[in-house]
């Protein structure tokens, strides 16, 4: 079906809840996406952070092998790959890339008995436990959920989580009221409560925020990097002031790694940037390679206070979900996708640096911002025009590009869309 058959299609029968560029792809390869007029565009955004590995390959493949085998039977039963997963996320959540290394080879060379072996926890290891959602918004309710269902059965009693303003956290209620954002949350109120704002590396606020409400509080949630505002990643101050703030009054610290996690940054989770092991940490995005996923994480004698019938899901942990999550990190663990986004990310902070009108470049490997100057124009033209030029790139503001791109981005990659940049900016 055409462009303009798909548009009309769409504009009659889907709610009005995005603007579209006007493109339809229909197919897609590594860093490459496929018009419906056989066009061929560079994907600087991956389905905003999703195709870590890119377009087709290894996680197609394997999404239509179990396909075919079982798609779908209920969290009542045990099915394979979810335990592998999850082990793979408690190495990870501990910055452990040897142990993800060993788990993620006996994956991949189908040995059982090793990855049994390699997953069992060493003696002192802080063994962390995963549940599986659909998606980021889910993932970070169930956060909420179990920060504050610790520190009622722990006796701490507080249930305010304190969140950062510019953030962004779900779509759902509970997550747009932790969304402190006027813009997203005025049409919808009221909102759930239970939620306090503090200005992103403001150490002065939250210690009076703290000091106002003590125990009360059982969590601070934050993205260490906001991906929604612009790409702004926090302060080492802060995130660790965060951390020492809230475990002080018996509460948590939540990271939302929804975007910026799984090595996106150049570390596991970005978090660990800081020097700093959160609690509770949520996932989605490129979890799965494309395949709709989420989960979050957390120590276990945070997680071990959820009880059967405390939080559930039809659909989270599938057979299609975790199968393509175990091949996604999987590869990501095994080819070394920590050093190379940070090595790319470097490598493009610098070539975006000298744009004309970039006036700030911003982020962590390769979850990148930059900001434009008046001359440049409206944000969202300069991404059209990139697109009528061949390159999919994201505007998060009038005067601010994102760039996420596959993990597999190469310099020459980069290099091309800085030349499509200077001549649109130029």
């Amino acid at each position: 079906m055409s462009l303009s058959q798909q548009k009309a299609l769409e504009d009659t029968y889907l709610m009005h809840t995005y603007g579209r560029s006007p493109v339809e792809f229909v197919g897609g390869e590594g860093m490459e996406l496929i018009g419906d007029d056989g066009r061929t565009y560079r994907d600087f955004l991956a389905g905003i952070g999703v195709c870590c590995l890119g377009h087709g390959g290894l996680v197609a493949k394997v999404v239509q092998e179990q396909a075919a085998k079982l798609m779908h039977v209920s969290n009542y039963f045990y099915i394979e790959h979810r335990g592998q997963v999850a082990a793979l996320l408690s190495k990870l959540a501990n910055d452990d890339l040897d142990g993800a290394r060993a788990v993620a080879g006996a994956i991949v060379a189908g040995d059982a008995e090793a990855v049994a072996h390699a997953a069992e926890p060493a003696e002192g290891e802080q063994v962390w436990k995963t549940f599986f959602s659909n998606s980021g918004a889910e993932a970070n309710e169930g956060s909420m959920k179990l920060a504050r269902l610790y520190a009622h059965r722990a006796g701490n009693g507080g249930n305010t989580i304190v969140c950062l303003r510019g953030g962004f956290h779900g779509r759902t209620l509970e997550t747009i009221a932790a969304t402190m954002q006027d813009r997203l949350q005025d049409s919808f109120k009221p909102l759930p409560g239970g939620f306090v704002a503090c200005t992103p590396n403001d150490v002065d606020e939250l210690g009076r925020i703290f000091d106002e409400l003590g125990s009360e509080i059982c969590a601070v949630m934050l993205e260490p990097i906001q991906g929604e505002s612009g790409v702004h990643p926090l302060t080492r101050e802060f995130v660790q002031t965060a951390y020492d703030l809230v475990h002080g009054v018996g509460g948590v610290l939540i990271s939302d790694e929804v975007q910026a996690g799984l090595f996106r940054t150049g570390k596991p989770f970005a978090v660990q940037l800081f020097d700093v092991h959160a609690d509770i940490m949520s996932l989605a995005k490129g979890i799965a390679g494309g395949v709709p996923a989420g989960a979050f994480v957390a120590k276990q004698e945070i997680a071990d206070v959820f009880r059967p019938g405390d939080h559930g899901s039809t659909f989270g942990g599938s057979c299609l979900a975790v199968a393509a999550a175990e091949t996604v990190l999987s590869r990501l663990v095994e080819g070394d996708y920590a050093a190379h986004a940070a090595k790319i990310g470097a490598y493009m902070a610098e070539r975006l640096a000298e744009v004309p009108h970039v006036v700030d470049v911003r982020g962590a490997g390769l979850m990148v911002g930059c900001d434009l100057d008046e001359a440049a124009g409206d944000a969202h033209d300069v991404v059209a025009r990139a697109l009528e030029a061949g390159f999919v790139i994201n505007a998060t503001g009038d005067h601010t590009l994102r760039f996420l791109p596959p993990l597999i981005c190469e310099r020459t990659d980069v290099d091309d869309l800085v030349a499509c940049l200077a001549e649109v900016l130029g």
